[in-house]
């Protein structure tokens, strides 16, 4: 998704950790390492996501060379791998679905679990559970409801994702942020300022370094 096309332009990279520190998405998502067996986990983690990227650079490439083609054939690429690394990267702390199963739990009989659910998912036997209603209380009193998944649906969910992710993001251009993996509204400020500091612009430069230097108004402000 990174390469030039005649719409690419220079793209400020995002923000990676220090060498030595989490991964890219974890530092997306802020999640940590189990403390035990941290090293060892992050190994397993990172030789797992080398096998599942490079696992749809054939799709990557087909979708990169012919806009107009139609895949019809994407289940075989939900392996038991790419389930186990939707696992891993599933928020362990968060809140269970209606079955009331926990990271934890899933995880003392994890490759069992997940040979299951591929199994499941191949046979069209899988079904996904309703999610559970909850209500997040909102600064002016009222409630915002949120739909919570069952740890299964999160697995199945986070492993489609990236399937079809590696399809979709042959269609966007190099400076497109929004709802991209590893992009986000901080990516997009540092590319539009480093932009504005090596470019030419020609409409509304000086009144935006005025705006966000005398503090008027935020960068994000500017650009909505």
């Amino acid at each position: 998704m990174n390469e030039q096309g005649k719409s690419h332009r220079l793209r400020v990279p995002a923000k990676l950790p220090n060498e030595g520190g989490p991964t890219t998405s974890e530092a997306v998502e802020g999640q940590g390492l189990v403390k035990e067996n941290a090293s060892q986990q992050n190994t397993h983690r990172t030789q797992c996501r080398a096998r599942v990227h490079s696992a749809l650079d054939g799709v990557r490439q087909i979708a990169r060379r012919d806009k107009d083609v139609k895949f019809t054939a994407l289940l075989h690429h939900i392996t038991v791998d790419r389930l186990r690394l939707a696992f891993m990267e599933t928020n362990r702390k968060a809140a269970t679905g209606v079955d009331e199963v926990t990271w934890a739990q899933y995880e003392e009989n994890l490759e069992a679990n997940l040979l299951d659910l591929h199994q499941r998912l191949g046979r069209g036997a899988y079904r996904a559970k309703p999610s559970r209603r909850v209500y997040i209380p909102k600064t002016d009193g009222r409630q915002r409801p949120l739909g919570v998944a069952a740890l299964k649906d999160k697995i199945v969910q986070r492993a489609v994702v990236e399937v079809l992710n590696a399809i979709y993001e042959e269609d966007f251009v190099d400076f497109s942020y929004g709802f991209r993996p590893g992009r986000g509204q901080h990516d997009a400020l540092d590319a539009l300022v480093t932009g504005l500091k090596r470019k030419k612009v020609s409409y509304g430069r000086r009144q935006l370094d005025f705006l966000v230097n005398d503090n008027h108004t935020s960068p994000s402000t500017v650009i909505r």
